[in-house]
């Protein structure tokens, strides 16, 4: 059996780049298709037109399924409450022929290590490795009935429901952070405000400095990767702005890559202590996280370290509400940088330390809570991701 004989249809997508417009419908590319649910975070949107112009080929509806035809390869979401929505380059929309095939079932089938080994294997390309139509609509797929379907896809969906929702309670407290900073720090209305005086816009007892005067900046380095003692077996975190700008939260639990501590003797990558401020300063610049553990970084990093623990979130945040400003001050020809001089010269507020004290109790707690979330969802990817291959080959009984 193939994968086009249990599909009521599998088209390619239109062949041409969608503007971003930034409002509109969403237009689903590559990156916004995840192993099994759609990422809309940063999703690129279209308007009327160029929606109904993308659509002729077939209307993306609920319960169809993406696949991405590269980058990356062979990557499915099954379209659940995301509304009306449109495909972008290099995707492909499979419509599951619900008379023999699950739609939930036949994601978590394509998207199981076998499938994905058969899907990666058959792709080619001159210089990006991509899937060709024929291939995919060529799979070869193996089945069970649709009540064992069903009872797969509603194990695995358990999962994924729950890593649904620790995303959106994560998405809550980092919204309900901002908040808290905006109403303390942007509209004054900080605790006991009702009765502290204002003098040229600034409560009494409030200051300006310079970032350099409330924080320790730093930068990183790459070990040499002709070296792969400085590599291999590494257990020291190293962060790129990849392991920053893939991330959906502030929290950064782990590294893409490590080194070892010769790599680190070795480059001008430094040790940073644990929940220092890492902020991306090169290409794409002004992303934030905080990781739990000391960790050390390349070279596009400024990261900062307050003088005094108090000063923590307020400094994150106050940073968070002016990334328009920082990316102003970057320059470059071949690429956007802020200069570590550049950014330490850059002025701020420094409230009374008592209001910077309970501020630091309040969003350091929900930090906290925002970073067991993200724990929760790593535990349960690695948990699903464990019972996929098992549940698909049978060695799991349903």
């Amino acid at each position: 059996m193939k994968l086009k004989d249990i599909c009521e249809f599998i088209v390619d997508c239109p062949h041409s780049t969608a503007k971003d417009e930034g409002e509109g419908y969403p237009l689903i590319r590559t990156p916004n298709i995840g192993k099994g649910r759609l990422l809309l975070d940063g999703v690129h949107r279209v308007s009327e037109e160029v929606y109904q112009s993308r659509i002729s080929r077939g209307i993306p509806s609920k319960n169809d399924l993406i696949l991405a035809r590269e980058a990356p390869i062979g990557n499915v979401a099954i379209i659940k409450n995301e509304g009306r929505i449109c495909l972008g380059q290099r995707t492909v929309l499979l419509r599951p022929d619900k008379n023999c095939v699950n739609p939930d079932f036949l994601m978590y089938y394509l998207i199981s290590p076998e499938q994905q080994g058969k899907l990666i294997g058959s792709s080619n390309g001159a210089t990006v490795n991509h899937l060709n139509m024929v291939n995919i609509r060529n799979l070869d797929v193996n089945i069970p009935c649709l009540k064992v379907q069903s009872r797969i896809a509603s194990i695995l969906s358990a999962y994924d429901d729950l890593i649904e929702n620790n995303q959106k309670q994560i998405k809550l407290l980092e919204e309900a952070a901002q908040r808290l900073y905006k109403e303390w720090f942007v509209d004054l209305r900080f605790p006991g405000h009702e009765d502290v005086e204002i003098v040229d816009g600034l409560p009494v007892g409030w200051e300006w400095k310079k970032l350099g005067e409330v924080c320790e900046t730093y930068g990183g380095g790459t070990p040499s990767t002709k070296e792969s003692s400085y590599y291999e077996n590494g257990n020291l975190l190293w962060v790129t702005p990849t392991d920053i700008t893939k991330n959906n939260s502030l929290v950064l639990l782990d590294t893409e890559k490590k080194i070892t501590e010769e790599g680190l003797k070795n480059s001008s990558a430094k040790i940073l202590p644990e929940e220092c401020i890492l902020m991306t300063s090169r290409a794409s610049v002004g992303y934030f996280g905080i990781c739990e553990r000391s960790v050390c970084t390349n070279q596009g990093f400024i990261s900062c370290v307050p003088n005094k623990k108090c000063f923590q979130m307020y400094l994150l945040y106050n940073l968070l509400n002016r990334v328009e400003e920082i990316r102003q001050k970057a320059g470059g020809s071949t690429y956007l940088e802020i200069s570590k001089k550049t950014f330490r010269d850059f002025e701020i507020v420094l409230p009374d330390v008592d209001v910077l004290m309970e501020f630091q109790k309040i969003e350091h707690k929900i930090f906290e809570d925002t970073r067991s979330l993200a724990k929760k969802i790593v535990s349960l990817k690695e948990a699903r991701d464990r019972l996929l291959p098992k549940l698909m080959s049978g060695e799991v009984e349903v």
